[in-house]
């Protein structure tokens, strides 16, 4: 038992932290789903630092979304594509937590 337990923290350490970016996007699309929205993987080849996600709920609200992993920011490049994003009027959101999530679904199907 004991050396499980090492081999677990060790695993942690390893994957830079106790939770993934790709745990907190699985959360992210069982949320969306849940609260009746589709939450679709952006792929834009040729226009690299694109949201990971686009989410779409009734009504026509939408907003993109970047996932990282607890504690992480985004890059430069994904930076300005935000800002881009934002200048025509999209809502743009960086998640790093599950924690998150509920209270960006609340804001985006509020406005």
């Amino acid at each position: 038992m004991r050396i499980k337990k090492i081999l677990c923290r060790l695993y942690r350490l390893y994957m830079g932290g106790t939770m993934r970016e790709k745990v907190v996007e699985q959360k992210l699309i069982q949320a969306v789903r849940r609260s009746g929205g589709l939450a679709l993987k952006l792929i834009s080849p040729g226009f690299n630092g694109v949201p990971d996600r686009l989410l779409l709920f009734m009504g026509a609200k939408a907003a993109f979304c970047e996932v990282k992993a607890p504690g992480q920011k985004p890059r430069p490049l994904q930076l300005h594509r935000m800002e881009q994003l934002r200048g025509l009027g999209f809502r743009v959101f960086v998640i790093d937590g599950v924690e998150q999530i509920g209270g960006m679904i609340d804001e985006i199907c509020s406005a």
